[in-house]
């Protein structure tokens, strides 16, 4: 990491860099991934994940004995692989590249070889792992499946500006309809490193950049990181990383129309019995309106809408990484989603013992600084 970036002119944080900071993009990547392709898992009861990923608004494009095919309305691909497996578990992520010359050249850069994909999905593929240990799957080439039938996004009367007239809105309580993935959070106990990584060989952009309070001087401790599409607004994060006692999956978000579908299609989650982990707000980094639900394996799953979308022009945004700064309105964070509730207790204590053991960047003030989050 080479180039730094001074001042701060676009706004959207009242904190730009600092002489000194990290750099929020590589000078010379080898290349630059233009999107989040699809998020890979492995689950033993297939009838079940089936069965939550229509309730929360995923349409089946490929049923088998042995995997599901989840995708969303929009034109593309499918965005969430499932493998049936002994265990539940997060098996990595795919990046869309820009086309197969770039995979090629990663391939070549990591000294591996570039293999085809299976006929149902089509397409070129390298297969990296990240520094956290994460797979990494980096594709260009796929077969483009056409745009579904989605949920159109309601008319709205604001004051003087009238759009509806002689028609109520009655938005049903239908599960919403997913139109896309948006971004992946994962925990890392080499945030920079893997950051870098990012930045480096994928040539992604940090949006924002957060830091544990009382220690700016120490650098940042979690990224909002984009595409880099230059003039073309890309969302502001497609993969946010955070430092943390474990190299773990955090959640995963997508897109729905509007916040109606949003929030009727929280309510046929609720009536179907499947667990809010924290919702309704609007986050400041990103923007976006969320709803965060559990799935009957304990995976943290987003709804959102209304998210933020820069061009390569906007420069990062620094600010203290605490839990009352996560939203700018809506209920606050709970334990579920903090990961300091009762049931994961044991499981964290566990993690922060073992890093503090390790060596990573995951040392005693880093942990003291992390306990304050929750409280701050």
């Amino acid at each position: 990491m080479t180039q730094t970036r001074n001042g701060h002119r676009d706004g959207h944080s009242e904190q730009g860099a600092l002489p000194g900071d990290h750099p929020d993009r590589s000078r010379n990547p080898v290349i630059k991934v233009v999107d989040i392709a699809w998020l890979e898992f492995e689950k033993p009861d297939l009838v079940r994940t089936e069965a939550f990923a229509r309730a929360f608004g995923f349409h089946t494009e490929e049923h088998g004995r042995d995997g599901l095919h989840l995708r969303g309305t929009a034109a593309g691909r499918p965005c969430v692989l499932v493998r049936r497996g002994p265990r539940t578990r997060f098996a990595g992520a795919a990046f869309r590249a820009g086309g197969e010359a770039d995979v090629l050249r990663l391939a070549d850069n990591f000294g591996t070889r570039a293999r085809r994909l299976p006929e149902t999905i089509g397409g070129l593929a390298v297969d990296l792992i990240d520094p956290s240990g994460m797979p990494v799957r980096v594709v260009a080439g796929m077969h483009e499946l056409p745009e579904l039938t989605g949920q159109q996004p309601h008319a709205f009367n604001f004051g003087n500006d009238v759009r509806r007239t002689n028609a109520a809105q009655r938005p049903p309580r239908v599960p919403a309809r997913v139109r896309r993935l948006g971004h992946l959070v994962v925990q890392s106990t080499t945030y920079l490193t893997t950051l870098n990584w990012y930045l480096d060989n994928l040539g992604m952009i940090v949006s924002d950049f957060l830091f544990f309070p009382g220690q700016r001087d120490r650098g940042p401790t979690m990224s909002f990181v984009r595409c880099d599409r230059g003039s073309t607004p890309a969302d502001h994060h497609t993969l946010a990383l955070a430092l943390g006692p474990a190299n773990r999956y955090m959640h995963s978000a997508f897109e729905v129309s509007d916040l109606d579908a949003l929030a009727a299609g929280g309510e046929y989650l609720r009536e179907h019995g499947y667990v809010r982990s924290w919702g309704i707000g609007r986050h400041i980094q990103g923007s976006q309106i969320f709803d965060y639900w559990r799935d009957p394996d304990g995976f943290l799953v987003e709804h959102f809408t209304d998210g933020d979308l820069f061009d390569n022009s906007a420069e990062p945004g620094w600010a203290p990484f605490t839990a009352s700064g996560l939203a700018q309105w809506g209920p606050p964070a709970t334990r579920d989603f903090l990961g300091t509730d009762l049931k994961s207790a044991r499981h964290e204590l566990i993690s922060m013992i073992s890093a503090l053991r390790d060596r990573n960047e995951f040392d005693s003030r880093r942990l003291l600084g992390r306990l304050k989050v929750a409280v701050s």
